[in-house]
């Protein structure tokens, strides 16, 4: 024995025993059909065939041992063969694998046997320690269902478990050799003749010639049953047919056994063996074994048969002789004998009874093991107190049935508010949930059952798979009692629906309550887990079922099925479900990833039957027990085969059959159809469609259903792939034979995706292919029925075993090319999906955690790369304005004008932003090709962010183009003083440079008092003789005035005529601002919208002012862009406020009057620069500069220092402040954005959620009332507190200052050394020019003080280099001073480009608010196509009020959407709309729809805390607040705020304040 298992590599599972888990595993070998080279993959052949349920099975043989040489003649050719090393006899393979399996694989192995109408091993021999054990327990999951032709009623069956039943054992043994095969007559006399079956293995079949090792001694049981036909039946009634493998004189023990418990035995006798003692055993040992019990067969009569007959006093009559009968004739002669000996005899025996009689012989029995035996026990306490089943649940199982079926009524009523009527929903939502608390609490009040607190500790002990095993066999041998007949019942009523709809329905509940299954105890389990932790986390009993999970999970672990959907209340238990897939994936970790397989189809099409034939699980498929609800069993694939199926487990999920539309009215079961189907098709990455041929008609209903399930999954970008199954088709040409049927099947697809997207409003939707992948040349598999003849005798079809391998090998392919999910993504998925499916309508899309995780994801990474571009485009446009604004300065400009410059940056504007805008869709473009974060889930909004990146372009190049014609103005400006300021200073210089001549030619020193007496008369002189040609002052108003007049031009001729009224702009703008109430076109709500729109103006308004004040900062002259820049501001603005249908007449009133003061402001600027900017004044100002040159001169002083210490003050260290000024503000938003605050300003999520919760942790009702009514300034305000607590600490703005300096002085440093090396300039002048060339890029420096250190200067330019490098450190030293010396504010106040405004602008988005609530939008990209808000509020926080109570409305808008209610404002012309269908009314708004208490649990807290101050201001009345508001704690809140956070990025995030 030994040396075979070595042969067929079977050694190390000879006590490591191997498992079904382990045959059932996905490998390399599950889908390829490679060839068997050696004895060592017969083993596992036998069992991928077995578990396939191929008939073939026992076919097993070495490929090598299958090749023949015909041309050689040898006599001992077939006894070679029958020693051949290669070869082993099936018998052989059969024994030894049943060796060195466990229990469980024992038995389901006998199952799939039966199954094939393969003869089971009854007594298995173990040569090894010459044991025999009775396969008893092995035996046990057989269950038969039969017709005899004795039952009274013809309609009638027999279903029960043929361990059990009670029928005449005949057996057939062999003494010596004997010529006719004993199996082969015993195949012939069971099999009727058009039906032949195989049922024992035989010398004829595939290595039946093989000498036997292992096998002999072992005895093989079938069974005969008759199906009630007969002209079929060969039999009339069952029996048991038992056959020993050898000769009985090699195996007494087996020989004495078959006699006790036969009603006859058959021996095959050779004649000269006949007088063999062992004929006389039986009666010997038996003391009621009869000796006409024995029957004997063999070739021919002979004279020394005859003496032994006479010698031993057997009866004649019970030898039947071969002779020169065919076999036909020996068949029907024997079969008439064997009728005949089990009429004479009413001996009747059970497996069960044969284990006694075992027992009593020594043979061990299966079940007698202590583990099986200890199960048994706990199965026993109960069962035995199951007397009525209905009872029985009612009492032991309390915590299901009634009451979960009204929590899961609850739940969906939650979600759909359908009864909600005229109340405040919010009240109803608290009243359902009061209701729901109650039922909890009727849950844990009753006692955990004795039978439950029995059936935990059983699964709780090692032994737990044998207690499961027989819980269900017991409870499945109860149902057999009943249901069999229920269902034949339903199944006759169903024929006629219309006239037994009543008897149905009754039936249909009836099977439901009598029907009792290891699931109902799991749901107990289940129920039991669920209301202890709604309790306290310290509650005793919430400690104590806290383990309740993980032995779950470890069941799923072992192979069991885990029910997902209650079938019996249609409902998911969500913190169960989580507990336990959180608990499995904590067991099999980083070995998580899965893909799901669903079957659906409707009832008895056998879906149950097809995945355990493909996967080898073991859904229930007898009419004892059908599938209810949903469940999943785990499918474990091997480590070789993790890479190519990109998973470590298969989820296989079975549904119950989904009904016809007839039968769905009885039960209203055609909502629970549709949400199981939609559940499951989420779920999948494959679904398998199952149509039996049979129920086609039916099955076009079913489909209509399913269809729609898909469209909603491709809503959501999860578009997987669809097989049909089309059972019962047999025809080898079933493939093109039913090419019409397919293209017609497609046809009334495409109908009914066009009918189903009509109904869930995706119009764009045309085929049945735009919502799943499906090709209908090679997604339609065509399966011959399950039996090869009549049942119950009927093996499993070739053809059906070897079509559903097609179909595993085809999914296996699939799942190469799909992605895999985690176990934590599969389980959001389902709850996600479960709570879409609980809303009852997908209105745009469900607010799945997994999508808003890869939205989240891609909202980041887009926000990475627009905050690049701006960034990068920010740097060029401060550079491209500098190198306008020093254009002509230092170098030569005659050959390139300004214009051209500008001209030519522009263009160079569009490139580089052309170029980032590729860049970025080439990053959208390869973020969604590399597939990471489950991207195909938002494949919808691929789109949308290559939109905004338009967006985006399109708004850098408008703010460029703007920015650098404010620069081409100014420059122009400019221009033309330098020129007329370099005309005066060279004059001057000249001036200076004639009387320094005349001094030197006097002969006397001068004293000081005589050179400045000198110096003031050339100066007054000369000054005298310079012509004005300066700037001319304009009249800015009337500028301002035109260009207002301009942005009004589209308005229409109303807005022209009221214009025309107002002739200048002087009398406009002084005073406040005040909105009267004409300027609305609601007569609605006066008062609020009064005070909301007077808020919106001064925010306005100051926004200008301080944008004005910046202009005046900047101390540049007027252009006109700054009104147009104005005037753009404000359109923005009350574009944002559309929802308050403001008149013409206000925007222009309000246009009036900020233009009105702005234009006097830029008159003041304008007047400002004329004045600092008069070539006179300008030489005035140098003045003291001149006169102290000319002195130096004349004295012949070093001017080195002074000139260098001039240079660095006048020309380089404003330049140097005006670029700090200009940048500073970047780098400072640049490193909120990527610093420590990046998850704060991450996205527009992250950043709202942030304000949320730094609005707690204050939590000051003014706080909330400026951010609902004043939300910019409100968040303005956070944003400037964030950046300034974070650069206040560790001196960080010092250190960002000084950074920036530190880039310019090493800049400076460089010009200087190499404007040094420059040889071609040797002066003083050329020296300081070719300095500012180098800085020109950089710095905008002042021409005038240039040319000013230029003029009059004698150093030396050695000397003036050092001089300069010491400068350098000073203005350095000095400008460090000034950084640390200033104050933050201040510091801000004066930049440029603040960075509050920055990010504000980042988080700020599209600036919409919620049509209901106010809240703002939140999606990514600047082009969204829909808006949506994480977290809505009550709309009583925006001052709605009830229009007859007065009250502060509760509602929010998520549950409004849901409900029946319904709402009227001017945008449905003040008529009632319902809130269902919000989005025909606002359909760029998507608000999900979210029933929990957790949802909004934020503003249910701060509208319940300052309800009194809220309806104080707003001059109403206090809402009546839901009890269940009240009770929420802070806690609650701030974990609310996280789980919306980590909804919206699994990246977790904690906030800070």
């Amino acid at each position: 024995m030994k040396k075979l298992l070595e042969n067929l590599g079977l050694v190390k599972y000879y006590d490591e025993k191997l498992t079904l888990q382990t045959v059932l595993q996905i490998n390399k070998n599950s889908v390829t059909d490679v060839p068997v080279q050696s004895p060592s993959d017969l083993p596992w052949l036998y069992l991928k065939r077995l578990m396939m349920l191929q008939r073939t099975a026992r076919s097993v043989k070495c490929s090598s041992s299958e090749k023949t040489d015909d041309s050689k003649w040898d006599d001992d050719q077939d006894s070679a063969k029958a020693n051949c090393p290669q070869s082993v006899n099936p018998l052989d393979v059969l024994t030894a694998v049943f060796l060195c399996s466990d229990s469980f694989l024992q038995q389901e192995m006998i199952m799939k046997m039966s199954m094939c109408q393969f003869a089971v091993p009854l007594l298995l021999p173990n040569s090894d320690n010459n044991q025999i054990t009775l396969m008893l327990w092995a035996m046990r999951d057989i269950v038969k269902k039969y017709r005899p032709h004795s039952l009274p009623d013809p309609s009638r069956f027999v279903e029960e478990r043929i361990a059990l039943s009670e029928l005449p054992l005949v057996s057939f043994v062999r003494l010596g050799r004997c010529n006719i095969s004993k199996s082969e007559i015993l195949n012939k006399l069971l099999s009727n003749p058009q039906q032949h079956t195989d049922i024992f293995v035989h010398f004829n079949m595939d290595c039946g010639n093989i000498n036997k090792k292992i096998s002999n001694g072992l005895v093989e049981m079938a069974w005969y049953l008759p199906c009630g036909i007969k002209n079929i039946d060969v039999f009339p009634e069952p029996v048991a047919i038992a056959n020993l493998r050898g000769d009985i004189r090699d195996f007494e023990t087996q020989y004495t056994f078959l006699c006790e418990a036969s009603a006859a035995v058959f021996v095959f006798f050779e004649s000269q063996h006949l007088d063999s003692q062992l004929i006389s055993v039986p009666i010997r040992k038996s003391s009621y074994f009869l000796i006409n019990k024995l029957f004997f067969v063999g070739e021919s009569n002979n004279d020394n048969i005859k003496a032994t007959v006479n010698k031993l006093k057997l009866m004649k009559n019970n030898f039947i002789f071969k002779a020169n009968q065919n076999d036909a004739d020996f068949v029907e002669k024997f079969h008439s004998k064997l009728q005949d000996a089990i009429k004479s005899n009413n001996h009747k025996m059970s497996v069960v009874r044969l284990a006694e009689i075992a027992r009593k012989l020594k043979i061990l029995v299966d079940e007698d093991a202590e583990e099986c035996q200890r199960a048994k026990k706990f199965a026993n306490e109960i069962t035995s107190k199951i007397n009525d089943i209905v009872q029985f649940k009612e009492k032991e199982l309390p915590l299901q049935g009634e009451i979960l079926i009204k929590l899961a009524k609850l739940e969906k009523e939650e979600c759909r508010l359908k009864k909600a009527g005229e109340r405040s929903i919010e009240d109803y939502k608290n009243e359902l949930l009061m209701q729901k608390k109650e039922l909890r609490e009727n849950q844990y009040r009753i006692n955990m059952s004795d039978i439950m607190s029995c059936f935990i500790n059983a699964i709780s002990t090692p032994e737990r798979a044998y207690f499961l095993k027989w819980l269900r066999i017991t409870l499945e041998n109860r149902s057999h009692e009943v249901l069999p007949q229920l269902r034949q019942l339903y199944k006759q009523k169903c024929q006629n629906i219309c006239e037994n709809k009543t008897e149905i329905a009754e039936l249909d509940k009836k099977i439901s309550n009598s029907s009792l299954g290891v699931e109902h105890f799991i749901r107990e389990m289940s129920q039991l887990y669920e209301a202890a932790v709604s309790l306290s986390e310290d509650a005793l009993s919430r400690k104590q079922l806290e383990h309740l999970p993980k032995l779950c999970a470890q069941l799923l672990l072992d192979g069991f099925s885990l029910e997902l959907v209650d079938g019996d209340s249609s409902n998911i238990p969500g913190k169960w479900i989580t507990s336990v897939f959180s608990e499995l994936n904590a067991l099999v970790e980083p070995k998580n990833k899965i893909m799901v397989v669903t079957v659906l189809g409707v009832q008895s099409s056998g879906k149950s039957t097809l995945l355990n034939t493909m996967f080898g699980v073991q859904f229930a498929v007898s009419s004892g027990r059908c599938t209810r609800g949903a469940f999943m069993q785990l499918i474990k694939v091997t480590e070789e085969c993790e890479a190519e199926l990109k998973c470590d487990y298969i989820v296989i999920i079975d549904t119950e059959g989904l009904k016809s539309p007839e039968l769905a009215q009885l039960d209203n079961s055609y909502e629970h159809d549709n949400e199981l189907a939609t559940l499951v098709v989420g779920l999948s990455d494959v679904t398998i469609v199952n149509i039996a041929m049979e129920n086609s008609t039916e099955m076009k209903d079913i489909l209509q259903i399913i269809v729609h399930a898909f469209i909603r999954m491709e809503k959501i970008g999860k578009k997987h792939k669809c097989l049909f199954v089309h059972q019962n088709v047999a025809d080898v040409s079933a493939h093109d034979s039913n090419l019409r049927d397919r293209k017609f099947l497609l046809e009334q697809l495409n109908e009914m995706t066009q009918a189903a997207a009509k109904m869930e409003n995706k119009m764009e939707i045309k085929t049945f292919t735009d919502v799943i992948n499906y090709d209908a040349e090679t997604d339609d598999h065509y399966i011959p029925g399950l039996w090869h003849g009549n049942p119950p005798m009927a093996p499993v079809s070739i053809g059906y075993s070897e079509s559903v391998y097609a179909l595993k090998r085809h999914i296996m392919k699939i799942f190469r090319d799909y992605k895999s999910s985690t176990i934590n993504e599969f389980l959001q998925w389902t709850k996600d999906l479960w709570t879409a499916v609980k809303f009852e309508k997908f209105i745009f899309s469900f607010r799945n955690s997994l999508v808003a995780d890869a939205y989240m994801k891609l909202c980041t990474e887009y926000n990475k790369w627009d905050w690049t571009l701006r960034k990068q485009m920010h740097t060029w446009a401060l550079e491209a304005e500098t190198m306008i604004l020093n254009h002509g300065k230092f170098k030569n400009s005659k050959e390139c004008t300004v214009e051209d410059v500008h001209c030519n940056l522009l263009q160079e504007a569009e490139s580089e932003l052309s170029k980032g805008q590729n860049e970025i869709i080439d990053k959208i473009q390869s973020y969604y090709e590399q597939g990471e974060g489950h991207v195909e889930l938002v494949e919808s909004y691929r789109q949308d962010f290559i939109n905004s990146v338009s967006s985006l372009k399109t708004e850098l190049s408008n703010s460029i183009t703007r920015k650098l014609d404010a620069a081409l103005s100014r420059r122009n400006g400019m221009m033309k003083v330098e020129v007329i300021k370099k005309t005066y200073m060279d004059t001057m210089e000249k001036k200076v440079l004639d009387l320094l001549k005349h001094c030197r030619e006097k002969k006397s020193d001068m004293s000081d008092s005589m050179l400045d007496e000198a110096f003031e008369k050339m100066w007054q002189e000369t000054v005298r003789t310079l012509s004005y040609t300066g700037l001319q002052t304009q009249n800015i108003t009337t500028r301002v005035f035109f260009h207002l007049r301009k942005n009004l031009e589209s308005r229409g001729s109303s807005m022209a005529q009221s214009l025309d009224k107002v002739k200048d702009l002087h009398n406009q703008g002084h005073g406040n601002f005040v909105v009267h109430k004409g300027n609305f076109i609601s007569k609605k709500l006066y008062s609020q919208w009064i005070k909301t729109v007077q808020e919106i103006s001064d925010n306005l308004i100051e926004d200008c002012r301080e944008f004005v004040e910046a202009k005046r900062q900047s101390k540049d002259d007027y252009d006109d862009t700054y009104i147009r820049e104005i005037l753009n501001m404000i359109d923005e603005k009350l574009k944002g406020h559309e929802d308050l249908k403001l008149k013409e007449d206000f925007k222009l009133s309000l246009k009036l009057h900020i233009s009105g003061f702005a234009s006097r402001e830029f008159q003041n600027i304008h007047n400002q620069f004329i004045q600092e900017n008069n070539p006179q004044t300008a030489l005035e100002n140098f003045k003291q500069s001149y006169h102290s040159d000319f002195i130096d001169l004349y004295r012949e002083r070093d001017q080195c220092q002074k000139k260098a210490d001039e240079f660095m003050s006048n020309c380089i260290k404003p330049a140097l402040e005006r670029y700090i000024s200009e940048n500073l503000g970047m780098e400072m938003a640049d490193k909120m954005v990527i610093g420590e605050n990046s998850a704060v300003f991450g996205t527009r999520i992250t950043f709202q959620i942030s304000v949320l919760k730094n609005l707690l942790d204050e939590f000051k009702f003014e706080s909330y009332f400026r951010f609902i009514k004043s939300y910019e300034t409100s968040v303005k305000n956070f944003i400037f507190s964030k950046v300034k607590k974070h650069f206040t600490a560790e001196n960080r703005m010092f250190k960002l200052e000084e950074k920036l300096l530190n880039e310019l002085i090493n800049e400076i440093t460089q010009a200087i050394e190499k404007a040094e090396q420059d040889s071609k300039k040797n002066d003083i002048k050329g020296f300081i020019e070719n300095i500012c060339k180098e800085l020109e890029n950089k710095l905008v420096i002042p021409k005038d003080s240039v040319d000013k250190i230029s003029t009059l200067n004698n150093a030396n330019q050695k000397k003036f280099t050092e001089c300069l490098q010491c400068s350098v450190k000073d203005v350095e030293k000095s400008l460090k001073a000034s950084f640390q010396k200033a104050d933050f504010r201040s510091k801000t106040k004066h930049l440029q480009t603040k960075p509050q405004d920055v990010l504000f602008k980042r988080v700020w988005g599209c600036g919409e608010q919620c049509p209901f609530c106010k809240a703002p939008c939140e999606a990514g990209g600047e082009a969204h196509t829909k808006h949506f808000v994480s977290i809505h509020r009550p709309k009583g926080l925006s001052s709605y009020s009830n229009i007859y109570s007065n009250e502060l409305v509760t509602d929010i808008c998520t549950s409004s959407v849901h409900s029946d209610a319904r709402f009227k404002c001017s945008d449905t012309n003040d008529k009632w709309h319902p809130y269902k269908e919000y989005s025909k009314i606002y359909p760029d708004w998507q608000i999900d729809p979210d029933s929990s208490i957790e949802a909004s649990a934020y503003w249910k807290y701060v509208m319940a805390e300052f309800n009194e101050q809220f309806a104080d201001v707003y001059g109403v009345e206090p809402a009546d607040i839901p009890k269940s508001w009240k009770k929420i704690t802070e806690a609650q809140v701030k974990e609310s705020l996280e789980k919306t956070l980590n909804t919206n990025s699994l990246a977790s995030v904690k906030l800070t304040s």
